[in-house]
């Protein structure tokens, strides 16, 4: 009796179907590069380190900003509901909209994708969610890896985590320390929930059934602000800026506000989407709610206010920046001016 052999495929990895979505990562990419993109060698795309040409970026004393992050347990509704076209851009968001709280221009972005049983048509639609960030974020998407790893992950389930890198001049780099007092702060509205705080909606849909007008909102990719606040920062219009992620509106603004200085917020102010107060309906404290979510606030910019008029004129009028508070000398750290009205 012939004795059957081990192998990798048989061990739940199959080197042949990862291969053809190597070559399907780089059609795509070279597709992505325009003819006039000088920065990537098409011919270089698909190499075991990716490569991008910074020598002609016109930035005078230029700084390297870098971020990385995941999109968290949104990916389980996405497996859940099977709608993988949009959670790239999740992915792609929530790095690119780190960089530029500090001004910094997107240049390119990396993923890394860990699945338990690699499905060619799935992954497939994961990567045109995160072309479709890269895209929105005008940034490229130069490498990345994907790994089948039978016996960690289940044979649905997988994971994300991306990698960006911008640049900024020195001179232009957004931080805490040109806030001054009498600054305003300005809040951004979000699309949604963006990507944090899903394993509080996953233990809410477990016992309760989202209204047939909130189903969208489940899985709609978070907001990529980077058009709009490059165009501030280039403008030399705000001082500092904060993406509302895990942590929620005062946490995140706290870290661009100055020690010597006071955060002053009207909670009162904050444009509250639905979906935020149907989950705000299940038995959630204000306190939990704005600590886990964005509540609809998802970037915050802190203006001289004289620049306040010339700041919302550069939006979209479903973006359009509106006050909820300002930078103080006060004593006391935080004041909360009034609470969050449902």
């Amino acid at each position: 009796m012939k004795k059957v052999e081990n192998s990798y495929k048989k061990s739940g990895v199959n080197i042949s179907l990862a291969n053809k979505l190597v070559k399907y990562i780089s059609k795509l990419s070279k597709k992505d590069v325009k003819k006039t993109d000088s920065s990537i060698n098409k011919e270089l795309i698909g190499g075991f380190g990716s490569l991008f040409d910074i020598s002609k970026i016109k930035i005078k004393d230029p700084v390297i900003v870098s971020c990385t992050d995941g999109v968290g347990t949104k990916i389980e509704l996405a497996n859940k509901l099977k709608k993988f076209d949009t959670i790239g851009i999740d992915l792609v968001a929530m790095c690119v909209n780190d960089l530029v709280v500090q001004g910094a221009k997107p240049l390119f972005f990396l993923d890394y994708i860990a699945i338990g049983k690699l499905n060619l048509n799935k992954t497939k639609k994961i990567l045109k969610g995160i072309f479709k960030g890269c895209q929105i974020s005008n940034c490229r998407l130069v490498g990345g890896e994907t790994a089948e790893m039978p016996g960690i992950y289940s044979n649905n389930q997988f994971d994300l985590a991306g990698f960006s890198v911008g640049i900024v001049s020195k001179k232009k780099i957004l931080n805490k320390n040109k806030v001054k007092n009498n600054d305003i702060v300005l809040a951004i509205p979000s699309n949604g929930i963006h990507s944090n705080g899903y394993s509080l909606v996953r233990s809410i849909l477990k016992k309760n059934k989202i209204p047939s007008n909130l189903k969208n909102e489940i899985l709609k990719p978070t907001k990529i602000y980077s058009k709009e606040i490059l165009k501030l920062a280039d403008k030399n219009l705000i001082n500092a800026a904060a993406h509302i992620t895990g942590g929620g509106l005062i946490e995140n603004l706290l870290r661009s506000v100055p020690e010597n200085l006071s955060l002053n917020i009207d909670l009162s102010k904050i444009k509250i989407l639905k979906v935020f107060k149907w989950l705000k309906s299940k038995n959630i404290s204000d306190q939990e709610m704005l600590s886990t979510f964005n509540c609809g606030v998802g970037f915050c910019i802190i203006v001289p206010r004289k620049n306040v008029r010339k700041v919302k004129k550069l939006f979209p009028n479903n973006f359009t920046p509106y006050e909820i508070g300002y930078i103080s000398n006060n004593r006391k750290k935080i004041n909360l001016l009034k609470f969050l009205k449902w």
